[in-house]
């Protein structure tokens, strides 16, 4: 009798929610990361294949960005190129770290994303003349050098921090936030994606189902605009997040 993969249509569907909030709010890898580490997956291993499907989606969101001809180029390959340095560094460490400790930062990390979705402050609308030259695109490559170390450590709630950078320091409109967001995540995500690889901490069977339902949230999410449920989501969202960093914490 051949056992039916219960985990893989779990992971699916946990791609699936998580592409869907990555692209309508952000903070997917709140639940996927986790999940992973549930079904067994050492505390590298999981970070490692959660990767899988963050590349998948940030390729698929970058190509269709271009597709619409928006895009924040050459910015965002100065700031993917520092970034990826810096996720380099930041992988390399998730790697060597005891599982124990990650599991005890990861809770940290969900519950501070958690009071950042919650109290976060409203992204400027108004007309913006952005800044992306000189000292500014210097200071802003230095700065997503650490975003980097952070986003090849855990990525998870990372797509917040770019997105108040870009919008607050670089005066972009939130467009050109959203296309920059993720074409930087995508070039950092290769380095991180292949440091995990090259050490052995990536379930290819576990990572391809999860950006199997991961690529089909964001294709939905990003054709669909469901603004009237963007408030549940979150809740829901926060909810689940408290509960596993709870978990992650104590057990």
């Amino acid at each position: 009798m051949i056992d039916f993969p219960y985990d893989l249509l779990l992971l699916i569907g946990a791609g699936l929610v998580a592409g869907f909030i990555n692209t309508m709010a952000g903070g997917g890898s709140l639940l996927t990361l986790p999940l992973l580490i549930f079904l067994g997956l050492p505390a590298a291993t999981a970070n490692g294949t959660n990767r899988v499907a963050i590349l998948v989606a940030t390729s698929s969101a970058t190509l269709g960005f271009r597709s619409k001809k928006v895009n924040a180029f050459p910015l965002s390959l100065y700031l993917g190129a520092a970034a990826l340095l810096g996720a380099l560094i930041g992988a390399k460490i998730a790697i060597d770290i005891d599982g124990f400790l990650f599991n005890k930062i990861l809770a940290i990390i969900m519950l501070a994303v958690v009071v950042l979705m919650v109290f976060k402050p409203n992204y400027k609308s108004e007309l913006l003349q952005p800044k992306t030259t000189g000292k500014t695109l210097i200071w802003s490559m230095g700065a997503f050098f650490f975003i980097g170390i952070y986003g090849g450590f855990i990525n998870a709630g990372i797509g917040f921090i770019m997105m108040l950078f870009l919008n607050y320091v670089n005066q972009m409109d939130l467009i050109k936030v959203n296309a920059t967001k993720v074409a930087v995540a995508c070039i950092y995500t290769t380095g991180a994606l292949a440091t995990f690889a090259l050490s052995g901490h990536i379930n290819w069977k576990y990572g391809i189902a999860l950006a199997t339902g991961n690529a089909a949230g964001a294709f939905f999410a990003s054709r669909y605009s469901v603004n009237k449920g963007e408030g549940v989501i979150k809740t829901v969202m926060i909810v689940m997040v408290v509960a596993m960093a709870i978990k992650l914490w104590f057990f």
